[in-house]
């Protein structure tokens, strides 16, 4: 017998409840004037803003060029960190060499580079990647890393009974078997790159980028600009990890019908 659901909500429409009653509750405190504090803003006033940032064309560049250094970023830091990974796992000896050094610096955390980093490259966009680079290096070779060392034994046995040579172990074996484990390291990679890009454009020289359009409303104080910017942050987060989970589920869906075949 099949369970039912017995929620009356849709669950394409569950996650939007919480988001609606905070709306609801924000327009009220506003209308009602609970607080007599310019921090509160009213709903329609951030309306107002955002229409007249997409129609100024202010919001696209600002996105652009957010989205541009994080791309190029989490380009860098996941290939750098599939190369690292999968000589850390394939290779004792570089674990050994490397090992002890890498768990070591994973530790320190992401914002006290940027000291750093800034003395290397400046404080202009080369130092932003770089800083994100650096955020989606780590979780992909941890990820990958795990991923290859935890390929089942058995698996590892009938590679050496069909007698599968350096390369085919590698491409039909390790990597398909520590591809779950490889694609959730690029999505947290990807999540952990956006966010970083927010703090390189507060803590770096400031220029364009949602960060810094958040800096202006600040400055200015100009709240409506302010919460303009941390919702289209939030969408722009929801939007990058909606579309890499559905990545991640065809690639793996395309894995487990050449597993079948093979």
């Amino acid at each position: 017998m099949q369970s039912r659901d017995r929620h009356p909500v849709p669950k394409a429409l569950r996650g939007g409840v919480l988001p609606v009653l905070l709306l609801l509750l924000w327009w009220l405190a506003a209308r009602e004037h609970w607080s007599s504090s310019p921090l509160l803003v009213p709903p329609g006033k951030v309306w107002d803003t955002a229409v007249e940032q997409v129609r100024s064309g202010q919001l696209w560049v600002a996105l652009a060029a957010s989205l541009r250094r994080d791309l190029i970023g989490l380009a860098i830091g996941v290939s750098g960190g599939l190369a690292f990974g999968i000589a850390f796992g394939l290779s004792r000896l570089f674990e050994r060499m490397i090992g002890p050094t890498f768990h070591t610096l994973k530790q320190i955390s992401l914002f006290a580079w940027i000291p750093l980093l800034s003395v290397w490259f400046g404080l202009g966009d080369a130092a932003k990647v770089a800083f994100l680079s650096l955020a989606a290096f780590f979780p992909v070779v941890l990820n990958t890393f795990e991923g290859i060392r935890s390929v089942p034994p058995e698996l590892i046995e009938a590679a050496r009974v069909l007698k599968f040579n350096r390369r085919q172990w590698l491409l039909k074996l390790v990597l398909p078997a520590a591809s779950p484990s490889i694609l959730a390291g690029i999505h947290l990679a990807l999540i952990y790159a956006w966010l970083a890009t927010l703090g390189a454009e507060y803590l770096l020289v400031s220029g364009e980028g949602i960060g810094n359009t958040m800096i202006d409303g600040r400055e200015l104080f100009l709240m409506d600009l302010v919460i303009f910017g941390v919702l289209v942050v939030g969408f722009v987060g929801f939007a990058l990890n909606w579309l890499a989970a559905r990545l991640e589920r065809r690639l793996l869906a395309w894995r487990g019908h050449s597993v079948a075949q093979f």
